[in-house]
């Protein structure tokens, strides 16, 4: 095969969904913030480490963590990053729109990053630790696109 070739493999009109369960800290996240607006992170017994998303343990103790805590909805941007290039997205299996923003946001009150889209209307003001809330969907369905982006606050 010459350097100017290239292989393409396609799957045709075959589809691989995926399912699976989110346990019953993802299941009171996305509830949450379905049914109240609410971002909720689980604290650690140990070292006091607020997560968010929950999870079960902690992973710097490997204590089992119980106590959820709501933060936010505020928070900083952690890192970004716009991206200029389209690509298939895997939740549509259409070409993303560009340019987008996407970043870690750390939401007050707790000590992890949470990742997801920063709105770049004005890419001017998007740096870390910029000040960000959540747009919350109007039509919320209990996942995590009931968060539709973070805007940047003044």
């Amino acid at each position: 095969m010459s350097d100017n070739e290239r292989l393409i493999i396609e799957s045709g009109d075959a589809r691989q969904p995926f399912n699976y369960a989110i346990g019953m800290h993802g299941s009171k996240f996305f509830q949450e913030i379905r049914d109240n607006r609410r971002i909720m992170g689980i604290k650690c017994p140990a070292c006091g480490k607020v997560y968010v998303p929950p999870r079960r343990v902690c992973g710097q103790c490997y204590v089992e963590m119980k106590e959820f805590v709501e933060v936010g909805p505020g928070g900083e941007i952690g890192t970004f990053t716009i991206l200029r290039y389209a690509f298939i997205d895997p939740e549509t299996g259409e070409q993303k729109p560009v340019p987008y923003g996407y970043g870690f946001i750390r939401f007050d009150g707790a000590d992890t990053l949470f990742q997801h889209y920063i709105d770049i209307d004005d890419e001017s003001k998007v740096k870390i630790g910029a000040r960000v809330e959540p747009v919350f969907s109007d039509a919320p369905k209990g996942t995590i696109k009931d968060i539709l982006y973070f805007k940047i606050v003044e």
